[in-house]
């Protein structure tokens, strides 16, 4: 089955009308972006895109991941982006939010490959899959973690930090210890303070965790994540 034509053009055509020319040249400055923006801030991207999905309910999951994959690679300006995770995380499409939905959600971060999309995959989507089904996920962030794409790897790291009490640190550890310095990617910014975060965010639920497992590997972490780490201890 095809995506929903409708949704896809009135999504697109309205985030055109709303865009402010002259704020989309420093959104697109900042973001260091190839694709150019509308313009609209996050308040009104909500604004425009909100009433839209709830007029235009998925009926299945195969329309639901087609229209996502048409917002997505099809995109012309990078609100289309926004509005693809948007659908993506919608209430409606609760029910698909399991192991299955993972290739569409690689998909994502492959060709998006920067953090504003990236963090939100991470922790809005693959995020929730992970804690409802850990048995099937758990090996597949681990794979992420240890392969050949930094924002994959990205994703495994960030992966558990809405989990709090409920986290896998037997994961968590995983996922730091595997990108530490001197791993493919340990001396990458992005993976630097993605580990950092992690850690600073499982601080707030377990913190002698976290300053044990820094303190393991304090000679690996970079300054950064060191920083990041302890930020609230």
């Amino acid at each position: 089955m095809g995506y929903d034509v409708a949704l896809v053009d009135e999504l697109r055509a309205a985030l055109a009308a709303a865009g402010d020319p002259g704020r989309a040249a420093g959104q697109q400055a900042y973001m260091k972006s190839a694709l150019p923006f509308h313009g609209i801030t996050s308040p009104e991207l909500r604004r425009v895109v909100d009433p839209l999905l709830r007029a235009h309910p998925m009926p299945d999951r195969a329309t639901w991941e087609a229209t996502v994959r048409e917002l997505w690679d099809g995109v012309t300006h990078r609100e289309q982006w926004y509005a693809a995770l948007a659908l993506a995380r919608h209430r409606t499409a609760r029910d698909w939010q399991d192991p299955g939905t993972l290739p569409l959600y690689r998909h994502l971060t492959v060709t998006g490959a920067w953090w504003d999309v990236v963090d939100e995959i991470a922790s809005r989507l693959v995020g929730p899959v992970l804690l409802g089904h850990r048995a099937t996920v758990t090996p597949v962030m681990d794979d992420w973690s240890v392969g050949d794409d930094l924002w994959l790897r990205r994703v495994a790291i960030l992966s558990q930090l809405r989990h709090r009490a409920d986290t896998d640190t037997d994961l968590l550890g995983r996922t730091v210890t595997a990108n530490l310095e001197g791993s493919r990617f340990g001396s990458e910014f992005f993976i630097r303070k993605a580990v950092g975060w992690a850690l600073r965010e499982h601080a707030k639920t377990d913190p002698a965790w976290v300053l044990a497992l820094v303190d393991a590997h304090r000679d690996r972490l970079s300054g950064l994540s060191v920083r990041e780490a302890t930020k609230h201890l």
